[in-house]
């Protein structure tokens, strides 16, 4: 299979199940790992790598992600700076990978990862004064259609 577009990509990642959602959420968040300097992002998407099921040490993990999102949104907003922008995207993308079980709902973690990572790119790529190219999307393609062929 090969992705063209969101609405394949999307599709694509809807039809996996969960722990397949994870696995690529961490890919996702990984991938933009280097745009975030805090280790409870990296131990988050480490987290996510190691395809932990388990709620509880999810919720662990979670919460300590959650507070670099926190600390990462009031850090960007106060200095207005969009490498401390693009770092609260990653951190996002990787509370996504973590998310435990009961606070869901039902969401795609691995489209809230993807998305999430598009824009940590995005915003790094306007600090660098490179504008609003994304090449993070044609990443995500291919990650996706790798990860369906080999698990095919």
């Amino acid at each position: 299979m090969t992705i063209h577009n969101d609405s394949e990509f999307k599709s694509a990642l809807d039809n996996l199940p969960r722990t397949d959602q994870r696995k690529l959420a961490a890919r996702f968040a990984q991938s933009v790992l280097p745009l975030c300097k805090d280790s409870r992002v990296a131990d988050a998407v480490d987290a996510g790598m190691q395809h932990i099921d388990n709620d509880e040490e999810l919720t662990t993990f979670y919460n300590a992600v959650r507070g670099a999102c926190v600390e990462s949104y009031t850090e960007c907003g106060h200095l207005a700076d969009w490498e401390n922008q693009a770092g609260h995207f990653v951190a996002e993308a990787a509370a996504a990978c973590v998310m435990p079980e009961g606070i869901l709902h039902g969401a795609n973690v691995a489209w809230d990862a993807a998305m999430r990572a598009r824009m940590a790119r995005t915003c790094a790529s306007i600090a660098g004064g490179n504008g609003t190219k994304n090449s993070e999307v044609e990443e995500q393609y291919h990650l996706l259609d790798e990860y369906l062929n080999l698990n095919a």
